[in-house]
């Protein structure tokens, strides 16, 4: 006589990973173990968590899923709020995603108004949102770092990581 046994663990959380071991109560016992390893997906929104862009450039938005078991079935992108439609009479609004062990979706605006100002959030299907807030400027020039259209800050982490890495690789 055989018989299934089966273990469901509802809601897993990253504490439930571990070995897991399955016994048949005979003389002597049988076992079967087995590990489980619970995942939880990241999403990272680069860039953030404040972008300044400047007026008429295009403005890349790029969000990364890691440590996902599966891609994301859907990614969408909000702004203040909002589900962004990629139709709408603004036109110059895309979005390209590849899939993947990791998931990268790029949210894309053509010639950037003010009005593009605000909150744009990536909302993964399968893992937590991340959002950023977004600065179009009109020739103002704040203390950022600007980069081909697009100006972003420069934190101070980046230097120290910079001179790390520098010192770890010289001889």
């Amino acid at each position: 006589m055989t018989e299934d046994w089966t273990l469901q663990i509802r809601y897993p959380q990253r504490r439930d990973s571990g070995v897991y071991e399955c016994q048949v109560g005979i003389t002597p016992p049988i076992g079967n173990t087995m590990i489980l390893s619970v995942v939880e997906p990241v999403t990272t929104l680069l860039g953030g968590p404040e972008m300044y862009i400047n007026k008429g450039s295009t403005m890349n938005l790029t969000c990364i899923v890691k440590h996902s078991p599966e891609p994301p079935p859907s990614i969408y992108w909000t702004h203040n709020g909002q589900e962004i439609n990629y139709d709408s009479p603004r036109g110059g609004v895309s979005v390209i995603t590849e899939k993947g062990d990791q998931t990268v979706s790029y949210l894309l605006v053509q010639r950037a108004r003010a009005s593009d100002s605000g909150k744009y959030a990536c909302n993964p299907s399968n893992a937590n949102p991340k959002t950023l807030i977004v600065h179009v400027l009109n020739g103002e020039h704040p203390a950022a770092m600007q980069h081909g259209g697009q100006l972003r800050h420069e934190y101070p982490l980046t230097a120290v990581l910079l001179s790390i890495l520098v010192a770890v690789a010289a001889p």
